[in-house]
């Protein structure tokens, strides 16, 4: 699955259970990735969203992933986060999302607290 506009300066492929976004996370993307998100969520119980090429991110695209996490635990889901950038992991603390997100750096263990 790949989602992608001229205008939108955002990519976003899924392999399995990995959805993987590329470029600026940022409002103009939140419909496309909560779209993804959730067909994803529809399919995997566990669903990993990858940040390693995401270049700049803002809040509102944020707390729309701590929306999906929220949602996906209720619905008996699991829903993380990989490899965000030092900038995002810093906008994750910042606005406290890092509370409700799961992050994690590479396979390695959950990010417990971000700074």
């Amino acid at each position: 699955m790949t989602h992608t506009t001229m205008e939108l300066p955002m990519e976003i492929m899924s392999d399995g259970p990995v959805l993987l976004l590329s470029g600026d996370l940022d409002v103009r993307s939140t419909m496309q990735v909560r779209t993804a998100v959730r067909e994803l969520l529809g399919t995997y119980g566990e669903v990993t969203i990858d940040l390693s090429r995401v270049e700049t991110a803002d809040v509102t695209a944020l707390k729309v992933l701590a929306a999906a996490t929220v949602q996906a635990i209720r619905d008996g889901h699991h829903l993380a986060l990989r490899d965000p950038s030092p900038a995002v992991r810093r906008l994750l603390h910042l606005s406290r999302l890092n509370r409700v997100v799961e992050v994690h750096r590479g396979a390695g263990p959950v990010v417990a607290d971000v700074g």
